[in-house]
């Protein structure tokens, strides 16, 4: 007997979809196939110039909308092959979408993700659990991040306090106390590692800093690092998210960082990461005895020496160690908010988003066949 669910994510760094085939029929679900399918150069370019367009001009990207969900689908048919599964054996799609535009503290709050639900399950023949931000953001939350909830149903420990950390284009934190009478906390601490990824491209027309290889040859620029850190948004007390729409080239380029060899912008933006995440960590009310991290960033050794360096004597790890494959932590969270979502339970923390209460998440969308 299986309880299969699909989860399908798509984060800022916009290199593609990450497709996970998950079964939910135990407390902890078990991975069972994954599959990354790369954005079309010509997609890859509009949801580009598509975050250049003003709050008002988003909400016109029908057509696009459209294309994004017929990759999310071709990424679940193609996952589906892969693990020689049918598609009526599988109980939802839990899709995330592509973030274009995240506004939790705009006048009209909204977060916006592409890839429009009802297309994904009409041709996959799958009921699709989408828009899973809404609900939160309407209940005067964050809308993000979303996954502490599924850190805190697979990750959470009674012997230990935990600190999960994810590293995509934006880093974010979850506490987990022992004591299971606390709250779960957690919130996005800033760049995790967008920066990077645009300046070894502006640089060296490379996708990314593999293992953190160039940010290694490189020296911390002080100077750099403290103006950098000097942003408001790290003073800021959580709940808070942020994503691409603050952190991106054009906020770095106000450090006058064209002055500076190459390799040490990358070598401060790799402390940046590292620097914020571990000032968040121990600035925290929850005594961390563990840090678990999953993610892109997990692949960035540097990086990691560099958090692991900050938090001195706590122990840095891939959430791997404990059952959970980082590269699919997200893909898999959304698999299990559709599950959430079928079975009428909240999906959000209020702790980490500042919602006024707890709230199902996401949009059910049954195929048209």
């Amino acid at each position: 007997m299986t309880a299969l669910y699909v989860g399908l994510m798509s984060g800022t760094s916009m290199d593609g979809i990450d497709a996970a085939l998950i079964d939910c029929l135990t407390q902890k679900p078990h991975l069972v196939a994954t599959h990354s399918k790369p954005w079309p150069d010509s997609i890859r370019l509009q949801l580009q110039q598509a975050q250049q367009l003003n709050d008002e001009a988003v909400f016109g990207l029908h057509e696009l909308d459209r294309a994004i969900a017929e990759q999310f689908a071709e990424a679940t048919l193609e996952l589906l092959t892969i693990a020689g599964t049918d598609a009526n054996e599988v109980i939802a799609i839990g899709s995330h979408g592509q973030t274009i535009h995240h506004r939790p503290q705009a006048d009209r709050p909204f977060s916006l993700q592409l890839g429009n639900g009802q297309h994904i399950a009409d041709l996959t023949g799958i009921q699709t659990v989408s828009d899973f931000r809404s609900a939160d953001i309407e209940a005067g939350g964050e809308g993000a991040p979303l996954a502490p909830a599924f850190h805190n149903a697979v990750l959470r420990s009674k012997r230990e306090n935990r600190c999960v950390v994810n590293i995509g284009g934006i880093a974010n934190i979850t506490l987990l106390p022992a004591d299971e009478s606390l709250p779960v906390t957690g919130y996005d601490t800033g760049p995790g590692n967008n920066l990077m990824d645009g300046w070894i491209k502006q640089q060296k027309s490379l996708p990314y800093d593999n293992n953190g290889d160039w940010a290694r040859s490189g020296r911390i620029n002080d100077a750099l690092l403290a103006g950098l850190k000097a942003d408001e948004y790290f003073q800021l007390p959580p709940p808070k998210s942020t994503g691409f729409e603050y952190f991106n080239p054009d906020w770095l380029q106000q450090h006058d960082v064209g002055a500076l060899p190459a390799e040490d912008v990358q070598a401060t933006l790799c402390e940046l990461s590292a620097a914020t995440i571990a000032d968040a960590i121990l600035a925290s009310e929850t005594n961390v005895e563990r840090v678990l991290i999953c993610g892109g960033g997990v692949h960035n050794s540097f990086g990691l020496e560099r958090l692991q360096s900050q938090l001195a004597s706590i122990p840095v790890e891939s959430t791997e160690m404990y059952g959970i494959q980082p590269d699919w932590v997200e893909a898999m969270a959304f698999a299990w908010l559709a599950q959430c979502h079928l079975e009428n339970r909240p999906g959000n923390l209020p702790s980490v988003t500042g919602a006024r209460k707890s709230v199902v998440l996401g949009t059910l969308s049954a195929p048209d066949i």
